[in-house]
């Protein structure tokens, strides 16, 4: 079955965040960075509860979709970029994923193949978006009510903004007790729920990607502990 890792690093030191510049410019280098993964992506991150227009350049993630769990870890572990990275980094945590349900696409191919029953626990929700640049205005003026809402949220239990190209191309993450809870915030009448209509009556995207994930594990630390430190909650993915 397949299996997606997302790896967040944080980066304390300028010659660290210099090394990951370098290896942004080479990922799109023929081969890729990693030749055992299906698809490949390395992202920087934004600062806020979601996503900003203010970069962070402290924080950045490789996402990699592996044919099987065990390349999956076998990779993490390994591979020489994992390595370098970590090597550097101050903080580093990583979940692993199964997709539940995926649709769109990311570069004009659909990466993630929904494998994996509905997840009962814990569930994890990416959304990526290519903006049209005629529509960058309006998303934006959106972004602080949607950061504020999502920050305020008790059920949420991790969050992340990503991407690959600075206000162009956004990627978030986040982790809900269950998907009751997340549909409660993306589809009410709230400042996400009004974003996500505004979106398809004004068509805002030129591509996106929306998929849900089962969480199959989870390692390291991030903020000094698992975002998953529940006990519970790391008993429904066990």
């Amino acid at each position: 079955m397949q299996t997606i890792s997302l790896s967040l690093f944080r980066f304390t030191r300028p010659l660290a965040r210099l090394m990951v510049l370098g290896e942004m410019a080479a990922a799109r280098r023929p081969g890729g960075p990693l030749p055992q993964a299906e698809f490949v992506r390395l992202c920087g991150s934004g600062t806020g509860e979601g996503f900003t227009p203010r970069p962070n350049t402290a924080v950045w993630a490789i996402l990699a979709a592996w044919p099987d769990a065990a390349t999956a870890h076998a990779g993490v572990a390994d591979a020489a970029l994992f390595r370098r990275w970590r090597g550097r980094a101050a903080e580093v945590w990583t979940a692993y994923l199964t997709a539940t349900s995926a649709r769109g696409a990311w570069g004009g191919r659909a990466p993630f193949r929904a494998e994996a029953a509905a997840a009962t626990g814990p569930v994890a929700v990416l959304t990526r978006a290519t903006l049209r640049p005629s529509r960058l205005l309006r998303f934006w003026a959106r972004e602080p009510a949607i950061s504020a809402m999502i920050g305020r949220n008790p059920d949420v239990l991790f969050k992340i903004g990503i991407g690959e190209v600075p206000w162009l191309q956004q990627v978030t993450f986040s982790i809900w007790p269950d998907t009751a809870s997340m549909a409660r915030f993306a589809h009410g009448d709230t400042a996400h729920g009004r974003a996500i209509r505004a979106v398809r009556e004004e068509g805002w995207f030129r591509e996106e990607l929306y998929a849900r994930f089962a969480i199959t594990g989870a390692e390291g630390r991030w903020g000094g502990a698992c975002p998953l430190r529940d006990a519970t909650q790391m008993k429904a993915i066990a």
